[in-house]
């Protein structure tokens, strides 16, 4: 269970990131393209809500490409409004989440299938960990790029990694996961 567990620590971290990213703009915002051949961060989020659902949902029984998946729809403006949008990305993640929560060790070398090609379950699951957080990035760069100055950093902030460093070897040396302390501080809050 430590591969399962870690990568639903690494997945809750990236839905952080999005989640923290979203929240610091506003509604027109989510919607601003670069030009014609960008995303929103409003369709990123559609993409990946309409892949999230398509891969997990009868995740060890069918293909993950569903055929209700319409995934060139998801490249379209579709949902309009932030509390829809938050909707679409909650149940995405819901299904994602569950899944993985009802998975064992055992379930990790069984085959399933992704447009009819063979993966372990493992690798289907590196797929999406390298495909979420791919996404995710692109909404914190758009999000960040049009905050500007008042962007707040979702990580170490710039010019203070001297600090954060000498307070990580003032402690004693400890197994974790390096999610633990972000997601611990974000659920205090």
């Amino acid at each position: 269970m430590e591969y399962l567990n870690s990568l639903l620590k690494q997945l809750l971290y990236y839905k952080q990131l999005g989640d923290k990213a979203m929240a610091q703009l506003d509604d027109e915002a989510l919607y601003w393209q670069y030009n014609e051949e960008s995303n929103s961060i409003a369709i990123i989020v559609q993409h990946l809500a309409g892949n999230m659902q398509s891969r997990f949902t009868d995740f060890m029984t069918s293909d993950g490409e569903k055929t209700w998946r319409n995934r060139d729809a998801e490249f379209m403006p579709v949902i309009h409004d932030r509390t829809s949008l938050k909707q679409e990305w909650e149940s995405g993640w819901k299904v994602v989440l569950d899944t993985i929560k009802s998975l064992s060790d055992a379930d990790l070398d069984k085959i399933i299938y992704i447009r009819n090609e063979g993966h372990t379950v493992m690798e289907a699951l590196n797929r999406q960990l390298a495909h979420y957080p791919y996404h995710i990035g692109q909404m914190v760069f758009i999000a960040k790029m049009l905050k500007d100055k008042d962007w707040q950093t979702l990580s170490i902030p710039k010019n203070a990694s001297s600090n954060y460093n000498a307070t990580k070897f003032s402690t004693e040396k400890s197994r974790k996961h390096f999610t633990d302390e972000w997601l611990e501080k974000d659920n205090n809050q």
